[in-house]
């Protein structure tokens, strides 16, 4: 993987997570909304004002930053990644009454409370996206190991969504911030996107179907549709969120793409502003925190 300075690193990877926060605080506002509804009320979407469904005070964030902040809370005070852990994290997380929970976390989260166990069954049902967008510190902490990052990946999927299509977008969301992070570029993060389309070509997201739900599919090809289609952090974000549909979680994975590529000085700064101080202030410090352990492993 190619290597670039700390400083720049530490600016892509402060851009993905940031960046991940904004777009699900300015996505939230548009969620289950349909295109031409957001329309009709917002012209183009593109002031982070909260409210939305859930009522969502300016700069919050919805259970898609809560659920990646808890798991990296877990995996920081561990030192690496432990099920038990995670598992106890998200649960203290469900007990403080997060103002939203996907069904299939919520699920898994009950599960792990009723009989103790750290991995769902194999289903049909666990083709959501919640497990996908839980995975950046992740992502973070096994930067200089491969086969921990895949393996830890895996096994948090699993918590809650064990699923093929899950698992194949989550590796490969995962495998183009890898990507972007380094260093290498939009076009090798295209090439790891591609190769999920060569081998599920149900994620195929050209022409653009023009859905976008909360089903993983869904999700990711709107993701990837309007990221390689964008030539900023703004634009990727604003053709994101303005689809409508489960927009939180799509611009929150379209916003970690284009932080990586943009770094943190591509976020716009009236965005970053609003953005809940209290979110932003620990995602700088899981950043570094992470960034720290992915060097320790390597070392």
């Amino acid at each position: 993987m190619t290597e670039v300075s700390i400083e720049e690193r530490r600016a892509r990877a402060l851009g993905a997570y940031l960046g991940f926060a904004v777009g699900d605080a300015l996505g939230a506002t548009v969620e289950f909304l349909s295109a031409e509804e957001i329309a009709e009320r917002h012209g183009v979407h593109r002031r982070m004002i909260g409210g939305g469904w859930l009522g969502l005070k300016r700069g919050q964030v919805t259970d898609d930053t809560e659920m990646c902040l808890a798991l990296g809370r877990a995996i920081l005070a561990r030192g690496g990644f432990d099920l038990s852990a995670m598992a106890e994290e998200f649960v203290r997380w469900y007990r403080s009454r997060p103002v939203d929970i996907g069904a299939t976390c919520l699920q898994g989260i009950r599960r792990y409370l009723t009989d103790g166990s750290l991995a769902a069954g194999r289903s049909r049902w666990h083709g959501g996206n919640g497990a996908c967008l839980r995975n950046l510190p992740v992502i973070l902490a096994t930067l200089r190991d491969e086969e921990a990052f895949r393996r830890w990946t895996i096994d948090q999927c699993h918590f809650t969504h064990n699923h093929p299509f899950s698992d194949a977008a989550t590796l490969a969301l995962g495998e183009m911030v890898r990507r972007l992070l380094s260093g290498a570029g939009v076009a090798a993060a295209r090439e790891a996107a591609e190769r999920l389309v060569a081998r599920h070509p149900v994620f195929s997201y050209e022409p653009f179907p023009v859905r976008s739900s909360g089903y993983v599919v869904d999700t990711i090809q709107t993701v990837l549709f309007t990221f390689f289609g964008s030539h900023s952090f703004a634009s990727c974000l604003i053709a994101t969120v303005n689809r409508g549909g489960d927009a939180d979680s799509t611009g929150a994975l379209a916003g970690m793409l284009a932080g990586a590529r943009y770094t943190i000085e591509g976020i716009p700064r009236g965005w970053r502003r609003r953005l809940s101080r209290t979110v932003t202030e620990e995602i700088e410090r899981q950043v570094d925190g992470l960034l720290a352990l992915a060097d320790s492993r390597a070392g």
